[in-house]
């Protein structure tokens, strides 16, 4: 197929703040550099979903100038650390007792689509070029060496047919591409399998997040109160275990932000992660706040949270992995804009470098590696290597009391030679973690409320997710005999269990259940493309523009 071609000096896969950061940088560094940025949102932010609780301190060394006039919603004035021992019941950590990096004074609550919307304005006053709407489908790659991306066509049919309107993919070259695709990314695996760039320290780990916004009624919102906390309902349910924590943030015009991190390690096949969320929402901890407020936006997404351990080798010939398509989220501190953007930063610095030297592309820059470790994302991530081993080896209480002692020690210069001996991994994948179904009792969850509790179809619609139908399914089985024959007698078929967005379901009567796809639920979480228990789903992007719209999540 003969596609149209462009030619870049850099072309920059996703307009995260990863992306946008690396973009703004490069033409900061290089103002002649010719740069291209794909989003395979509809606009910049209608993807991204995060709690925000976000730390400024690279937005100021990137708009050191102008990061004030930033859309940063509220500054945290009332922090709170909560462990939940049951159903009923709440404590509160004294601040003594929190770990120092959960300290949240000087973050801000904020919207990171707004933020990477007013990020992505100032990248193009520079002239880097936008391309929202178009997706990265597949990689160009010459003699070893990634030469760019080629975007995926637009109006096929669900069978792969040309539609009147169809339109190819371009193909778009660049000297060097960055991939800022966020949490599992479609490329991004892709480049760890073929460069063989996985750490062997440890597999990558996630984590699905989960968010909601409410419309409290006037006046009963705090703007800048800020919690977090973990136990019920994650613990042990029949002496399997799972782990994460929740979060709820006052913002302005009496609105929250209200949440659950679940650990996609979890190992009891019969959890639903999303019924876990609606569940948390009924403590009194929680309830008492949402009690006469309205649910007004739904979301859910993959969380890169391995840390440290799990860093892959970041560079390649002819391109990098940055922000969470590498995994650089800190997870001691349950935060990974600031430092996404620091890695976009670092990349780009190293990339207009050594193109401002004469270097024509393609080249292995093995020097982002050491620009990494050399800097402060790189001595936070080291300090952080071993906290999401403590917490998911110990649990909340001896996990976290692990991770209070080592930042406290860590303070002393002198012992940090023996901290540095201590390595906590977690070598097994996420996947493998499932337990049979026939050797645990199902979880029976109680009845959405309709008030606290939700179902998912009416969450869904609240992601303002859409797909056209006549389009490929964008969720491929490998082999489509897995559901049936492998994943339902094993697990009870997992999918439509720990999809968020009820896009997996079993349909038809005993000796003829099929498992139904409904694409056209799906909110771009990637968490079939890392659960499945086979590694039977992949994940690709559908067609340019389609998924959910959060407006300001």
């Amino acid at each position: 197929m003969e596609r149209e071609a462009m030619e870049f000096d850099v072309v920059i896969v996703g307009g995260g703040p990863a992306g946008l950061s690396a973009a703004i940088a490069l033409k900061q560094s290089h103002a002649n550099l010719s740069v291209c940025l794909l989003e395979k949102g509809a606009e910049i932010g209608a993807h991204l979903l995060s709690g925000a609780l976000f730390d400024p301190v690279a937005l100021k060394e990137l708009l050191p100038d102008h990061w004030q006039q930033a859309p940063l919603g509220v500054p945290v004035r009332d922090d709170q650390l909560h462990l939940l021992p049951n159903a009923h019941r709440s404590l509160q950590l004294p601040h003594w007792a929190v770990p120092p990096h959960m300290d949240n004074r000087g973050c801000h609550i904020v919207s990171l689509g707004n933020l990477c919307r007013w990020l992505s304005q100032h990248a193009q006053a520079l002239g880097v070029e936008i391309y929202p709407g178009f997706t990265a489908s597949e990689l160009i790659m010459e003699a070893g060496v990634v030469k760019g991306v080629i975007t995926g066509d637009l109006g096929l049919d669900r069978a792969g047919h040309p539609k009147a309107d169809h339109v190819p993919g371009m193909a778009l070259y660049g000297r060097y591409t960055l991939f800022a695709e966020g949490a599992r990314g479609h490329l991004g695996k892709q480049l760890i399998a073929t460069f063989n760039l996985e750490n062997p320290a440890q597999p990558q780990h996630y984590a699905i997040g989960f968010k909601e916004l409410w419309q409290l009624p006037a006046g009963k919102g705090k703007p800048g109160e800020v919690l977090h906390g973990s136990g019920w309902p994650l613990g042990k349910q029949d002496g399997q275990a799972s782990h994460g924590g929740f979060y709820l943030y006052h913002m302005e015009g009496d609105q929250v932000a209200v949440g659950l991190i679940v650990d996609l390690n979890y190992q009891h096949p019969w959890l639903s992660p999303f019924d876990e969320f609606q569940q948390l929402k009924h403590h009194p901890l929680l309830a008492t706040i949402l009690k006469g407020g309205e649910r007004i936006s739904y979301g859910a997404r993959a969380i890169t949270k391995g840390g440290w351990h799990s860093l892959p080798r970041m560079h390649f010939p002819g391109g990098l992995l940055i922000g969470c398509d590498a995994g650089t989220l800190d997870f001691s501190r349950i935060k990974g804009v600031h430092t996404a953007m620091k890695s976009a930063i670092l990349a780009a610095h190293t990339v207009a470098t050594s193109l401002r030297d004469g270097d024509q592309g393609g080249r292995d820059l093995s020097q982002y590696h050491e620009a990494v470790t050399q800097s402060w994302l790189g001595e936070s991530l080291y300090r952080a290597r071993n906290t999401g081993a403590a917490l998911h080896r110990w649990g909340p209480w001896l996990g976290g009391t692990f991770t209070w002692l080592e930042q406290q020690l860590w303070r002393i210069p002198g012992l940090r030679p023996l901290l540095d001996a201590i390595t906590l991994l977690d070598k097994e994948p996420d996947y493998r973690q499932l337990r049979l179904a026939s050797r645990c009792k199902p979880i029976h969850y109680p009845k959405p409320d309709g008030t606290l509790s939700f179902d998912k179809l009416s969450s869904v619609y609240l992601a303002n997710t859409y797909h056209d139908e006549d389009q490929p399914c964008h969720l491929r089985l490998q082999e489509a005999r897995i559901p049936i024959a492998v994943n339902l007698p094993m697990w009870d078929e997992p999918a439509q269990r720990y999809c968020p967005a009820g896009v997996f379901e079993m349909v038809g009567e005993a000796g003829a259940t099929q498992l139904q796809i409904n694409a056209a639920n799906c909110i771009h979480c990637k968490t079939c493309d890392i659960k499945d228990p086979s590694q039977n789903i992949i994940w690709t992007p559908p067609q340019g523009g389609s998924g959910p719209n959060y407006p300001n999540m």
